[in-house]
């Protein structure tokens, strides 16, 4: 089944009640429904008697032969827009565009974006604020204004987040220094924290330490006095200290002793 609209599409009808319609054939000059529109097919519709003031329009249903119209829904009628109970009498059956279903009479505000709400059923998505964007809602039915990176985002130094699933939201600029950090898994601001030593212990060589305040590390005393040494003789041990040290007599100089190897 298809929906279906033509133009001078219009045939007779005498049924009455408010049932299907059972057609009577084309009016001179126009086609009959089983060729304007086609067998099983829809289309909008209007009923209009001839004599009295009865007339309905809505969407109907084309039986398998075109010749009787289904009424399924009632779009305006001369019964306060719903199905009229038709009286005796010929009435006009005729294809229609409903005023309602035009983009003229959907669209009444500039900005307004047109959009199937349902099979055949143009709907009016008002405009949305500046930056936003058009999206599908979450149930995939129709669309809808959401906000944009650049909408939610509106001062220099703001950081985009998710404060929901599919929902932006913003973080405004920190103060100097401040760090980023998360509180209740939301992105926040915060001082940053300095952690304390809680214990220094001295090493082989070394004198001092602590567990609290400040503390001095001190490189161990050794049996070596301050002071100047000549020809020294001397002892390091693993940590690189002196341990023991002493002068020397003197020796030949470096000259002396080549000198005398040459005489030798």
């Amino acid at each position: 089944m298809a929906f279906i609209l033509n133009d001078r599409v219009k045939e007779i009808t005498t049924t009455s009640g408010n049932g299907v319609i059972t057609l009577g054939g084309a009016v001179t000059g126009f086609e009959s429904f089983g060729t304007g529109i086609g067998n099983s097919n829809s289309t909008y519709y209007a009923i209009v008697h001839q004599t009295a003031n009865e007339w309905e329009v809505g969407i109907g249903d084309l039986n398998g032969s075109s010749t009787t119209l289904t009424r399924t829904t009632v779009i305006t009628s001369s019964n306060s827009d719903a199905a009229v109970s038709f009286s005796t009498g010929t009435k006009d059956v005729f294809c229609t565009l409903p005023a309602s279903k035009t983009t003229d009479m959907v669209l009444t505000t500039a900005g307004d974006t047109l959009y199937a709400s349902s099979n055949n059923t143009p709907a009016r998505l008002a405009k949305g604020s500046s930056l936003e964007v058009l999206q599908i809602n979450a149930g995939g039915t129709a669309p809808e204004w959401a906000s944009s990176p650049q909408s939610v985002m509106t001062a220099a130094g703001d950081i985009l987040y998710a404060s929901g699933a599919n929902t932006l939201a913003k973080l405004a600029a920190g103060s100097d220094t401040e760090v980023l950090t998360l509180a209740s898994g939301i992105p926040s601001w915060a001082a940053p924290t300095t952690g304390d030593i809680t214990g220094v212990t001295a090493g082989t060589g070394l004198s001092g330490g602590g567990t609290s305040g400040d503390v001095t590390l001190n490189i161990a005393a050794t049996a070596v006095s301050a002071g100047s040494y000549t020809n020294s003789s001397i002892t390091v041990d693993a940590q690189g200290r002196l341990t023991a040290a002493s002068s020397g007599t003197a020796g030949a100089t470096a000259g002396f002793a080549i000198a005398m190897a040459i005489a030798l």
